[in-house]
């Protein structure tokens, strides 16, 4: 699932954001106002999900969420509050939506024949080289 189809779904009234002093980029700002952004997200009140991806999100993100089953989500990269708030909600829409991709499974397979006479050529090869070496060693002796 992609962040724009998560976007869609209307979150964002469910978000509860709170601010305070960053340590981040902003000279003498950084002392006076508060542009740190905290998002809080409640995986367990919400209704923007279905149980199933409930689930998963919680499977996934099982070192992000505390036991109040939040998701709580810091950015304080930005000189401002806005663009830090923008900041974290992007970043929950691009965790939550990698969480609920699911990843194709890897299929074993084997190595063509091409390739199998492409490295046994190079290993000749190799080979070939290393005695060369060898032989230019002992005559130098």
């Amino acid at each position: 699932m992609n962040p724009r189809e998560l976007k869609n779904r209307n979150l964002d009234n469910e978000f509860i954001f709170s601010t305070s002093r960053s340590s981040g980029p902003g000279g003498q700002n950084v002392n006076k106002v508060n542009t740190k952004v905290e998002l809080r997200f409640n995986m367990l009140l919400t209704s923007g999900f279905s149980e199933k991806e409930k689930e998963l999100i919680f499977k996934k993100l099982k070192n992000k969420i505390n036991k109040e089953s939040e998701i709580i989500l810091v950015s304080q990269s930005e000189r401002t509050q806005l663009m830090n708030k923008v900041a974290v909600t992007e970043k929950f829409y691009d965790l939550v939506s990698e969480a609920l991709t699911i990843q194709k499974k890897r299929r074993s397979t084997r190595p063509t024949l091409s390739s199998k006479i492409k490295r046994l050529e190079e290993k000749h090869i190799r080979g070939i080289i290393k005695r060369m070496r060898k032989d230019s060693d002992e005559s130098a002796n």
